[in-house]
């Protein structure tokens, strides 16, 4: 529990991205839910499967109707999204661009008073990286200002299908496709971030 009582404010994170020497970009997406809405929106992205026997929604998985439908399903939903877009993304260097686009989303989740950012799990090396991210940037943060970074499994966490959509909506803007990001376009907050790559 938060201070007061009330529940923490949690965030979920996943990304996209797209290395290249020309025009590489990474996009690192937090979902944002009242907690009130968490058992709601976790079987609104558990309905979203269908039928099919998937242990969790991935964007890249899905046909672009299917990838439509989930873009509408998630704007029916009471949250927000924080998308941090770092560029450049050379090839090879993803985690320098992933470590830019969290530290910026750290600083910006933090703002509207989330507390907890759940990231998907990876390996246990590149989840300690993450944390060593965010313990960073809390250095820029007011002082006892609570935040931390956490990861789950992706099939564990329905919630964080929720922003494995909004990257994928966001990147297919990046690639010309502007169809999905319109969907969402009243409920996203997009950050530029320089990534020195």
């Amino acid at each position: 529990m938060s201070s007061g009582g009330r529940p923490p404010i949690l965030a979920f994170g996943d990304e996209s991205f797209k290395e290249s020497d020309v025009d590489g970009f990474y996009v690192l997406a937090a979902a944002v839910f009242d907690p009130a809405v968490h058992g709601e929106a976790r079987i609104v992205m558990s309905e979203l499967r269908g039928k099919r026997r998937i242990p969790k929604l991935h964007w890249n998985e899905m046909d672009p109707a299917e990838q439509a439908a989930a873009v509408k399903t998630l704007a029916d939903l009471d949250g927000f999204h924080l998308v941090a877009i770092g560029s450049p993304v050379p090839r090879r260097r993803q985690e320098r661009a992933r470590a830019g686009c969290l530290r910026r989303l750290t600083l910006e989740l933090s703002a509207f008073d989330v507390e907890m950012l759940v990231l998907e799990s990876r390996t246990a090396t590149l989840n300690a990286r993450d944390v060593e991210t965010v313990r960073g940037a809390r250095f820029d943060l007011p002082k006892g200002t609570q935040f931390r970074v956490v990861h789950e499994k992706g099939k564990d966490e329905p919630l964080l299908w929720a922003a494995d959509i909004v990257a994928g909506a966001i990147r297919a803007t990046k690639d010309g496709q502007p169809g999905y990001r319109r969907l969402v376009e009243d409920l996203v907050y997009e950050i530029d971030v320089e990534t020195r790559c």
